[in-house]
């Protein structure tokens, strides 16, 4: 195989490992509970603090991956990830934490800077295509990880699921210092400085496009973390077919994903753009009506959310390369700005909804409403800046 497909296999596999970091060994709950004699809280902690070490690390990756390169940072962290993997698998709990928090550290530059190493090798268009492509990946990898998990902690217990996560992570690191090319940094090399985060601010369209693509990830986000809650403890759906209604989601963005990759070049972007937010108009309208009657039906419930879920393939394939590309000696900065900024608001956006959530749909559509109408807003803005658009008519 050439060298740019064995870099492309080497960009998929750390899109699975993210995609797969967080959700693979959530099956195993119970086991690890009832094997360490856990109360739920401290079992929830294995996913808080892998979420606190992924924040952390973040900026820190940004920064460095500017001034030192991407392969020598996607090095690092996979190590970290290879030593907090291993962690997880002596036997101790107190051990499982922290290990689960140097996995949390070390995924965060496989995470942010894996489509970097796309996004310095190719033209904007094939930029897209393969965001496209990766995105399929990610999303295929976040549906199937529950069940693959499952089917782990029923075969090998509870360790298998750590087991998986280790190979995948050597795995990574091997073929990251195998096929991905050292980064030529530019002439002048961004310094390792946090207040450089404070300047990505003053680009008016940066922080537009930040703005729209935080906003726009975040109802998926809520929907997803309330929807324990709401389909199983409110709406009476059982654990073996709730899997179902969130797995749907993400394959429908999947297929959707990898399906405008293949048509991408073949319609003008700002028309796409300007498509994706009449159906982003649809989606308001189904939430709204659901909300506003209350629905009771998961089925129904989960209906009306398709339309956002396919209104969001067309942009979030298009603009996150153009932002990451404003600003060609800070892309990772960028990107972690992007990562955080999301990771805070979806944060902020899960503790809104959980307060003011009485056990039924109507106040999480309504926050889920509100985040869409500013999508909208935002991405009709987006397609009237020239500054933004420009990149896109660009030919290959």
């Amino acid at each position: 195989m050439s060298t740019k497909v064995m870099l492309l296999i080497t960009v998929i596999l750390m899109d699975l490992l993210t995609g797969m970091e967080f959700d693979l060994f959530v099956p195993s709950f119970p086991e690890l509970q009832s094997h360490f004699n856990l109360s739920p809280s401290l079992v929830e902690a294995l996913l808080s603090v892998n979420f606190v070490g992924y924040a952390l690390s973040l900026f820190f990756v940004g920064a460095l991956a500017d001034h030192y390169g991407r392969k020598p940072i996607i090095l690092l962290g996979l190590s970290i990830f290879t030593m907090g993997s291993i962690l997880c698998l002596l036997g101790k709990y107190e051990l499982l934490l922290i290990g689960r928090f140097l996995q949390g550290i070390g995924i965060a530059a496989p995470s942010i800077l894996s489509f970097l190493i796309i996004a310095d090798s190719y033209p904007i268009k094939k930029q897209q295509y393969l965001m496209a492509m990766l995105n399929g990946v990610m999303n295929t990898a976040v549906a199937i990880a529950p069940v693959v998990g499952s089917y782990l902690t029923l075969y090998f217990h509870w360790q298998g699921n750590f087991v998986t996560l280790l190979l995948l992570g050597l795995i990574s690191l091997v073929m990251t210092m195998v096929f991905i090319p050292t980064y030529t940094l530019p002439e002048r090399a961004e310094t390792v400085s946090f207040r450089e985060y404070i300047s990505l601010f003053q680009s008016k369209p940066l922080t537009l496009l930040v703005a729209h693509i935080v906003v726009m990830v975040s109802p998926y986000w809520i929907f997803v973390g309330m929807s324990p809650l709401l389909y199983m403890e409110s709406l009476g759906v059982s654990l073996s077919h709730f899997g179902y209604y969130q797995g749907v989601l993400a394959l429908i963005f999947a297929a959707g994903s990898v399906l405008f990759g293949l048509i991408i070049n073949r319609f003008e972007q700002k028309k796409m753009l300007y498509f994706s937010n009449q159906i982003f108009i649809v989606s308001l309208i189904c939430i709204g009506l659901a909300s506003f009657f209350d629905n009771f039906s998961p089925l129904l419930i989960t209906l009306v959310f398709i339309p956002f879920i396919i209104a969001q393939v067309v942009p979030s394939t298009i603009l996150y390369p153009l932002c990451v590309s404003l600003m060609p000696q800070a892309k990772a900065k960028v990107s972690a700005v992007l990562h955080g900024t999301r990771l805070v608001f979806t944060a902020l956006s899960l503790q809104v909804a959980g307060y003011f959530y009485r056990g039924s749909f109507r106040n999480i559509g309504i926050i889920i409403s509100i985040c869409i109408l500013v999508v909208i807003v935002t991405l009709f803005f987006i397609i009237k800046n020239r500054e933004i658009m420009k990149p896109s008519q660009e030919s290959v």
